[in-house]
């Protein structure tokens, strides 16, 4: 298998399976990446950073620790993309911003330190908004649509995914940040449970909300590269004492016998367009048919989420960015800076009624697993797909109320942040316009493994994850 292009639509575990029987190695997998990455980023600017020297030292000493019988595991000589908040040594780490430029860490991330124990290549940094805080615009863009906004905050990750110039990805989700360029980039994405992959090293958004987590193509990959990251740290005070199980070891043993909650007035409220409302309708009638139990269910806490996330996130943003708002002010981007500054503004009592809210809408939602007995709850993971990014702060014209695409976009993913439960996304079809559209699925804690086996054997089902976008170039020229 030398074909470059056959080797980057590779999935991990396929990749993984023809290292071990040498029909590749991890170099040419790198050397494949690394040409992808030379022929899409001109026009998709997923990277903000590709360390190509350092990268094939990982893939040579990957090949010669395999040939020995030292075998780390499923990614091992597989390219990864490291969301660019993520501490790397020796790489450059500017999240976004030019308060960090030139920057290059003496330590690497909790999250990079696993994926190099691994034996996994740092292909490279992805792109994000400054700081991961979604106010500027990266100029990142969509190979499903290039005039259109790719997802934030992972966005270079989400799109070197669907552009196969990335096997797997890392990206972080404060209120939907992974799970949002899944849904447009037709991916999987995973927000694990709150503490259940360490944030050291990792520049935080909202401390109490930042959840660092898998990007890939497949169910499969995602559990893989879960398996890879999770685990207590002691270097991270939110880091869970929790096992890591085998997240592979029962994945395809189907979704009979799931219960699968919904409240459809909540997460099929009128902004879902009718192509997103069909398909997330279409994936509920096929977990059923496939022996699932769905239930209508009604949480009215889910309405305090927007509000509560919002308050929470301000507050702990500018807390954070305080003194370097003072010395580099002028380095921010005007848009983040003022919504810093904002978040300066809101006084204590709302921040504390913020984490009230937060400690009832918890409460709220465990009473709700429990008495139910629910494995997880579906909803689309976007009420619509992506807009032209010149109409992304417009209001819909489809909405009454005025709502903007990109308040829409967060309607359903914040719920899981402020839960601090896992939620993943993937792909279930897509719209008249040949847009992806995402389905979520939000589980109980550390149940991570449930959501894999729901969304694998949906997966099996379609072909949705094989489809790529028309912005894919082979040697320079569209499709």
């Amino acid at each position: 298998m030398t074909n470059s292009s056959e080797l980057v639509n590779l999935t991990i575990s396929e990749a993984a399976a023809a290292l071990r029987v040498g029909e590749t190695s991890a170099l040419a997998l790198t050397e494949a990446t690394l040409a992808r990455i030379k022929q899409t980023e001109p026009t998709i600017n997923a990277y903000a950073a590709v360390p190509e020297e350092l990268a094939r030292e990982a893939a040579q000493q990957a090949d010669a620790e395999l040939a020995a019988g030292n075998d780390r595991g499923p990614l091992h000589g597989i390219p990864i993309g490291v969301k660019d908040i993520c501490y790397t040594k020796g790489v450059l780490t500017e999240a976004g911003s030019k308060v960090m430029e030139g920057f290059i860490p003496d330590y690497d991330s909790t999250v990079a330190q696993k994926l190099a124990d691994a034996g996994a290549i740092m292909i490279g940094k992805t792109r994000c908004h400054e700081f991961a805080y979604g106010v500027n615009e990266p100029p990142t863009r969509s190979p499903w649509e290039l005039n259109s906004y790719p997802g934030g905050s992972s966005t270079g990750s989400g799109v070197a995914l669907t552009a196969r110039s990335a096997f797997g990805a890392i990206g972080t989700d404060t209120g939907g940040s992974i799970r949002i360029p899944a849904s447009i980039n037709n991916i999987v994405g995973l927000k694990p449970t709150y503490g259940r992959v360490s944030a050291y090293g990792v520049l935080p958004l909202s401390w109490t909300l930042d959840h660092v987590g898998p990007m890939t193509r497949t169910v499969l990959d995602n559990a893989l590269l879960l398996g890879a990251i999770a685990g207590h740290d002691p270097r991270d005070a939110t880091s869970a004492r929790a096992d890591v199980p085998d997240y592979t070891a029962g994945i395809k043993d189907g979704a009979r016998g799931a219960r699968i909650g919904i409240d459809r007035e909540y997460v099929l409220y009128p902004g879902v367009i009718d192509d997103v409302r069909a398909a997330t309708e279409a994936v509920i009638q096929e977990l059923s048919a496939m022996g699932a139990e769905i239930i209508d269910i009604s949480l009215p806490e889910f309405e305090l989420t927007p509000e509560t996330l919002f308050t929470v996130m301000m507050v702990e943003a500018s807390t954070y960015h305080r003194q370097q708002l003072r010395e580099k002010g002028d380095l921010y981007d005007p848009a983040t800076r003022a919504t810093l500054q904002l978040g300066e503004l809101v006084p204590g009592t709302h921040y504390v009624t913020g984490l009230r809210a937060r400690e009832r809408y918890r409460s709220a939602m465990k009473d709700l697993f429990q008495r139910e007995n629910l494995d997880a709850l579906v909803s689309p993971t976007m009420p619509l797909p992506t807009a032209l990014l010149t109409e992304l702060h417009q209001p819909r014209r489809d909405m009454e109320i005025g709502e903007t695409p990109m308040i829409s976009y967060i309607h359903h993913t914040f719920s899981a942040n402020l839960a601090g439960q896992p939620a993943l996304s993937a792909p279930c079809g897509f719209t008249r316009d040949g847009l992806p559209i995402g389905y979520q699925l939000m589980g109980r804690p550390f149940d991570e493994a449930t959501l894999f086996r729901i969304a694998w054997a949906y997966e099996q089902a379609h072909d949705w994850h094989e489809r790529q976008p028309p912005h894919v170039y082979d040697s320079g020229e569209k499709k």
